[in-house]
């Protein structure tokens, strides 16, 4: 029998919330190239938003998930954890501000255009 690793149960990979956070970000950052949003020539404004907010909200997450509020079902996560929290949590944010300043950027893109 092979060796199963912490991300594999019975031959199953517990990777969905990483597979979600990825199809989450595959339009978007497709997109962001296509569209010529210029995102990335103002990196550091997007770097400073990124920063401020999942700072803020990996403390506020890394809280009350050590208090109970709510935890991480493990057929659904790698298993690799980091104070508690499961690497897809702590890149949940990151994904989700680029996502939010793309939709920003594309909207007022498209609505400048009309």
């Amino acid at each position: 029998m092979p060796h199963l690793h912490s991300w594999q149960e019975g031959g199953q990979v517990h990777a969905e919330y990483l597979l979600v956070l990825g199809a989450i970000l595959f339009f978007p950052l497709l997109l962001s190239f296509t569209l010529r949003l210029r995102i990335y020539a103002h990196y550091r404004p997007l770097l400073k938003t990124m920063a401020i907010v999942c700072l803020l909200f990996w403390v506020w997450d890394v809280l009350v998930t050590a208090r109970g509020h709510w935890s991480f079902n493990p057929a659904y996560v790698l298993g690799w954890d980091l104070l508690g929290m499961p690497v897809e949590e702590w890149l949940f944010f990151p994904v989700i501000v680029f996502v939010s300043v793309f939709t920003y950027e594309a909207v007022r893109k498209v609505w400048k255009g009309l």
